[in-house]
């Protein structure tokens, strides 16, 4: 009987969705707002202390928020910080009281930095 109720259990415990890592919540989330006359990048997420400074591709940025906090950048300026075509951006939360540093990726929208392409003309066949 009690192998019978560890073996339901088992199959119950691999159906289930494994905890995520506390470091997974925690990752900056970036996307495309308006911020007229431009179009900047929003990034945000969260610090254990509202004294932690934010750095995006190594640079200092001044944020919104505390613990909770968010920031836009012209995408020209998130541009000139990144590597042509790049696909994410570097994350730094850093606190000068405990001298300590986390780093993280945020994904970018999806052709943010990639490169534009005129077109001259563009001839579409149907069959």
């Amino acid at each position: 009987m009690r192998s019978t109720n560890v073996a339901a259990a088992l199959v119950v415990a691999a159906f289930l969705p494994a905890p995520l890592p506390a470091a997974a919540s925690a990752a900056p989330q970036a996307k495309l707002v308006s911020c007229e006359p431009v179009d900047c990048l929003q990034v945000s997420g969260t610090r254990a202390s509202s004294d932690a400074a934010v750095l995006i591709n190594g640079h200092e940025v001044a944020v919104e928020g505390g613990r909770r906090w968010r920031v836009r950048l012209p995408v020209a300026t998130v541009r000139d910080w990144s590597s042509p075509r790049a696909r994410t951006i570097r994350v730094t939360l850093a606190t000068p009281a405990q001298d300590r540093m986390t780093e993280h990726e945020a994904d970018l929208p999806i052709g943010l930095l990639g490169g534009r392409i005129d077109l001259a003309a563009l001839v579409v066949r149907l069959r």
